[in-house]
């Protein structure tokens, strides 16, 4: 995703496609700025939850206070609009695979919430380093929020990752077999990932869980959450990794075998017309 600044030098014509440009950017992030803002406020919050629903043990209640309100409602609200409407809404770019499924169009959505905590990343990393070697005012919330944000940009990219078929593949072997091969060889890869999901939800859920209603902290001044969350993610994600797994399997049963090669043809043409039109565009 990038914005486009509209100048006044352009020709008119230029500008008018620059300012489309710029709306439609603006109508991608919408709604994964919302979800994430929304979701921000709950996390924040989320001891209150804890407590009402009465997972809260006796040194819980020691440290946190409070019940949910009627605000706390109407954010929980707002984060399910924004990833039902922003599921629904999603468009994929030139360079992306697109959504065959409702599946892959969530998926690409949380991409875009990926892509959009990226940019907040590398936001939070430049106050930091502004703060700190201009002003000699460092923070004690900036490296702790980015590691926290990387933690989630890692995980959720790997669902956008296999919804785009970009996780590594060797295709020496793929390539030359016949389709109903290549296609035991797909369904033998899902099942181990999917056998790898449920192992590690096996394993990991009564951990993660325990860190969820406990509410544990990472142990430090700014003291965020990265442990009650994270852990649960993770869970998460890899069970959403695996059906996005399953979910391209049906996908493309019956599709033709694919031909790969060393140098990719699709994205040097796609590389060459993107090239044309920035030039056109800017005649």
């Amino acid at each position: 995703m990038r914005i486009i600044i509209s100048w006044q030098v352009f020709p008119r014509h230029g500008r008018e496609k620059v300012d489309e440009e710029n709306k439609n950017v603006l109508k991608e992030i919408f709604w994964p700025a919302v979800f994430i803002a929304s979701l921000s406020f709950v996390i924040a919050v989320f001891p209150r939850f804890i407590i009402t629903f009465g997972w809260a043990s006796d040194d819980f209640l020691s440290i946190y206070t409070g019940s949910i309100g009627f605000v706390d409602w109407i954010v929980v609200l707002i984060i399910f609009a924004s990833l039902i409407f922003g599921t629904l809404m999603v468009k994929h770019s030139e360079n992306e695979v697109a959504p065959e499924n409702i599946f892959d169009k969530f998926s690409l959505f949380l991409g875009r919430v990926t892509m959009l905590l990226v940019v907040s990343l590398v936001t939070a990393m430049l106050v930091e380093v502004v703060l700190r070697y201009v002003f000699e005012a460092p923070t004690v919330w900036a490296n702790e929020l980015c590691l926290w944000m990387s933690g989630f940009v890692f995980l959720l990219s790997g669902l956008y990752a296999m919804q785009q078929r970009n996780h590594i593949r060797i295709y020496l072997l793929y390539d030359i077999l016949p389709r109903n091969a290549q296609r035991a060889c797909d369904t033998i890869s899902v099942l181990l990932i999917l056998f790898f999901a449920f192992s590690m939800v096996y394993g990991g859920f009564g951990e993660a869980q325990a860190k969820f209603l406990r509410w544990e902290t990472f142990g430090t001044y700014w003291d965020p959450p990265l442990p009650a969350t994270i852990k649960p993610t993770i869970l998460i994600a890899v069970i959403l990794v695996a059906l996005q797994s399953l979910v391209n399997l049906l996908a493309d049963w019956n599709k033709e075998p694919e031909t790969h090669s060393v140098i990719d043809e699709e994205e040097v043409e796609s590389l060459i017309q993107q090239q044309t039109r920035k030039e056109t565009s800017n005649v």
